[in-house]
């Protein structure tokens, strides 16, 4: 079935399911000569990588990547990249009670209306686990956009309600909830830790920035660079909402507040996020996504099981608090895949108006 696919040039295929075997990717498109090894890619899955603080799910899966094809004496040959990650730590059993019945808030029951079959073990395919394939893609769209200088850093913007007021780069990595205000981490701390012990679950806003994106990157109408970050992002489990630069608030402003002014030395601000018609300005990218509560709860929901009778649901097992801050290297791994894409398809046009030759090997002085 399609659907699992993602790109134009840099072309990104996903599989495996929460408790298969094991979850991978085929990273089609990279060009040959770029450095990558496994070391490379994990320390972008130990970003996501579950387990690591009391703030997460205590699903203990080391998340260790294995380069199948791709790359010789590490460097990229210019052919499919296969990555794999194996399951380690499936507790399957916990989901028996649930073979039967639809949870509130998960694919259960589109995925059994479209299908007519479903993996009940952790959700399947539609669990948050199938997001490890696309961090380790975005570590190869990374190195693609690091020859270029591009840098994209998320972070939490907000959770449960608490917002980061100030933005220091230099914190993100620093807590554990990647936020890039550390005088609100503890107040988060505090409420993951109170949601928890209530049996709830809560969202949150993640913000993406994409800094030394050139100008000229996307193409016109259906594959604006807006518009593929929108599916990049909107195609995350969890994710509700989608927002550039000013975002929803523009709604509000009148056009002689919303245009961002420009200048001999260049634009005055940046309402825009970046993008105009779809196309990068050379500013900053600034994207914003919503972040629903985690499914999973502890508490008594009503719903109904696959012969249509009304039944009632605690579910059991590992589950977050919050899909904060574990989403966070997801949304950034799609916004470095898209900037890949995006680069390679512009670089395409860059080389075609130079008229830039084909090498001749065997051409002489």
């Amino acid at each position: 079935m399609a659907g699992n696919t993602f790109g134009t040039l840099f072309r990104v295929t996903t599989f495996g399911e929460s408790h298969g075997k094991a979850l991978g990717c085929v990273v089609d498109g990279c060009p040959p000569g770029l450095s990558l090894s496994e070391e490379y890619i994990q320390a972008e899955l130990d970003k996501r990588r579950p387990g690591k603080s009391h703030l997460e799910t205590q699903r203990k899966e080391k998340d260790r990547v294995q380069i199948l094809s791709g790359v010789f004496e590490g460097l990229t040959t210019g052919h499919p990249i296969a990555l794999i990650i194996f399951n380690e730590d499936v507790q399957s059993k916990a989901y028996e009670p649930l073979k039967d019945v639809f949870r509130p808030g998960h694919a259960d029951f589109t995925y059994f209306m479209k299908y007519g079959i479903r993996d009940y073990r952790g959700g399947g395919r539609a669990s948050g686990r199938e997001t490890v394939a696309r961090v380790a893609a975005g570590a190869i769209a990374k190195r693609i956009l690091e020859e270029y200088k591009i840098q994209v850093i998320g972070y939490t913007l907000s959770l449960g309600g608490i917002k980061a007021q100030n933005i220091d780069l230099e914190e993100i990595e620093k807590n554990p909830l990647f936020c890039p205000d550390k005088s609100v981490v503890p107040e988060m701390v505090e409420l993951i830790e109170k949601t928890r012990k209530e049996g709830d679950s809560i969202g949150g806003v993640v913000e993406v920035v994409a800094k030394g994106v050139p100008a000229g990157l996307g193409e016109p109408v259906f594959d604006k660079l807006s518009a593929d970050l929108a599916k990049a992002l909107c195609s995350i489990p969890a994710v509700k909402g989608f927002e550039i630069g000013a975002g929803f608030k523009a709604a509000e402003l009148k056009g002689s507040q919303n245009n961002d002014p420009i200048s001999s030395s260049g634009f005055l601000k940046n309402d825009a996020g970046g993008m105009l018609g779809g196309i990068s300005t050379g500013q900053d990218l600034v994207v914003r996504i919503a972040v629903k509560p985690i499914p999973s709860i502890a508490k008594p929901q009503k719903t109904v099981n696959t012969k249509g009778e009304e039944v009632e649901i605690i579910v059991g097992g590992r589950h977050d608090v919050s899909a904060i801050p574990r989403i966070v290297p997801v949304a950034t791994a799609m916004v470095r895949i898209v900037l890949a894409d995006h680069l390679l398809r512009q670089l395409a046009y860059l080389a075609f108006r130079a008229r830039i030759p084909f090498p001749d090997f065997f051409k002489k002085d």
